[in-house]
């Protein structure tokens, strides 16, 4: 079973920062893409960065400059950096893996981690 925990939401005023931890189940964590998406009420889950290999990263343009996704292999681990905060950002953040296996994939989702950014 795969399961996903996030950890690091909270409450920050506009400008701080904050870092997510997504801790992944040992044994797929090293064949599977790793993304940070977010979501408001009302609106449409959207992708906030994605992390392939440590080289091969992409990011909303949203956050560009802004937040980084970095990965632990060794601790099983994808991090979402996230500095110069705004209101904007206020969402509910969730960890998605993209696990690859005998060439096809399948998608988890964690349960998500709070973050609201006050003015």
């Amino acid at each position: 079973q795969v399961q996903l925990v996030e950890s690091g939401g909270g409450l920050v005023q506009t400008g701080g920062s904050l870092r997510l931890s997504c801790v992944a189940s040992a044994g797929i964590f090293s064949r599977s893409d790793m993304g940070w998406y977010r979501q408001t009420p009302g609106k449409q889950r959207e992708l906030v960065a994605q992390i392939i290999s440590r080289t091969n990263t992409h990011y909303a343009d949203s956050v560009k400059g802004r937040f980084t996704i970095s990965r632990d292999n060794a601790k099983n681990t994808v991090y979402l950096q996230m500095n110069s905060l705004k209101v904007e950002d206020t969402a509910v953040y969730y960890c998605k893996a993209e696990v690859w296996s005998g060439g096809s994939k399948s998608d988890y989702w964690g349960q998500g981690t709070q973050v609201v950014v006050s003015s």
